[in-house]
């Protein structure tokens, strides 16, 4: 049998284990094993099992990803989660589409200290959509606006998913971070614009709310500075070089600790419960880890990677018409896949290609989470929508699908830039010497 067909029959069992539900990281590194040991033998499967995970467990860099998990979970117990959306509906709930525009911002800040997209939906939309509703939002919209918002978490920094593709391509997670800022500022952006353009011609969608006065206003931006000032310094320290990765994880849960001491939040209780979601979620992330880089060697042993390059090479397409059939790919992939399925099963296929085209392996790290930010409000998954679902019971999911749709625009829209205009992601990494 041809490696190539073996390697086609590989992912098509692969996609068959994730459409039934076993794990990514069983799914990964079950099918990984099969493979090498038809491609090469049982034995050197066994051996290069034995390899992969002492590699991974002595990994210097993989620990920059239990100790930012730690300082999301700290300041989760801190109190810091609801605090952003709430000085954001301070400031500018009194205009149309206000605290849609607030909960956009709340995203955005929340999205800074939890590093997850599934994390910054349940978050803020708890908090969000009972506002949103009491003050008349139309619910689809108000859900959509919750769902699509969500997504920030999964690329403004820290990132768990950009982490997760650093050590899977062996890109600088350090630069990985500061191309996502201007990425996740402009996403934030046109979520925005999404929301006053429809507010602007629908006011009914989203009412103003009561003017907060100014006092009140900063007494609640006092609330959050320290939060603030947690991640100013750990990103900005990353970034203009004062810490490697791992050095501002480690720093950010140091200071993370003190801010539990200040909100009187340091007990026993809390830091265990951080300790125990912090290795509960690192497990399964090491497991998927593992797998996927035995699934990214039988890849590699198939030659599949090498044989879509080739094809690349002797098409007569300019390089945006490639990626933009790469972008339609992962699109109808993440309308079924998990985001971190989706990531580690098209890297090691994606990434060769990118690479033969002359785009930055640093632009594709952001343009493939991006990406698959859009499956986690893409039908038929669409993992935000069934997470906010939860959060208001009566909204039918049609009625939230609708309320996306203007989001997906907006995505769509975005993504367009990142692919016709890379210096929006490439620019900062330069400038600070990436």
């Amino acid at each position: 049998m041809a490696p190539e067909l073996v390697g086609l029959i590989g992912i098509l069992a692969l996609l068959g284990a994730l459409t039934i539900g076993v794990p990514i990281g069983v799914s990964l590194a079950l099918t990984g094993m099969v493979g090498l040991m038809v491609m090469l033998s049982p034995e050197a499967a066994l051996v290069k099992a034995g390899v992969v995970v002492f590699e991974v467990a002595q990994k210097y860099e993989l620990g920059v990803l239990p100790l930012f998990l730690l300082m999301a979970h700290l300041c989760f117990a801190a109190g810091a989660s609801r605090d952003f959306f709430e000085v954001a509906a301070r400031f500018v709930g009194h205009r149309r589409g206000g605290l849609g525009l607030a909960s956009i911002a709340g995203c955005a800040g929340f999205g800074a200290i939890s590093g997850s997209s599934l994390a910054t939906v349940a978050t803020v939309g708890s908090a969000a959509l009972p506002e949103m509703r009491r003050a008349g939002y139309n619910p689809g919209f108000a859900a959509g606006a919750l769902a699509a918002g969500g997504t920030l978490g999964a690329l403004i920094p820290p990132s768990g998913a950009l982490i997760v593709f650093g050590i899977i391509a062996e890109v600088s997670i350090g630069h990985l971070f500061t191309a996502a800022i201007i990425p996740g500022f402009t996403q934030a952006l046109f979520y925005m614009i999404a929301i006053a353009v429809l507010c602007w011609f629908k006011p009914e969608l989203g009412p103003r709310s009561v003017r907060v006065g100014w006092r009140e206003r900063m007494r609640g931006l006092l609330g959050i500075i320290d939060i603030l000032i947690l991640v100013v310094f750990v990103i900005g320290g990353l970034m203009i070089g004062w810490f490697t990765p791992t050095e501002a994880a480690s720093v950010g849960v140091i200071v993370a600790f003190v801010l539990m001491a200040i909100r009187g939040a340091f007990n026993r209780a809390a830091i265990g419960d951080a300790f125990a979601k912090t290795l509960s979620t690192t497990g399964m992330i090491y497991l998927i880890i593992i797998g996927a880089i035995l699934f990214a060697t039988f890849i590699s042993v198939t030659g599949i990677a090498d044989l879509m390059s080739s094809t690349v090479r002797e098409m007569d397409a300019s390089p945006v018409v490639i990626i933009i059939v790469i972008a339609l790919m992962l699109l109808v992939l993440g309308s079924f896949l998990d985001g971190l399925a989706l990531m580690l099963l098209t890297t090691p296929i994606f990434l060769p290609i990118v690479l033969e085209l002359g785009y930055s392996p640093i632009w594709f790290g952001i343009f493939l989470v991006r990406t698959m930010e859009i499956g986690f409000v893409h039908p038929p998954l669409g993992l935000n929508v069934y997470v906010i679902q939860s959060i208001g019971k009566d909204i039918p999911l049609g009625q939230i699908f609708r309320g996306i749709v203007p989001f997906l625009i907006a995505d769509f829209f975005h993504l367009a830039m990142l692919i016709a205009f890379p210096v929006v992601t490439l620019w900062l990494p330069s400038a600070m010497g990436g």
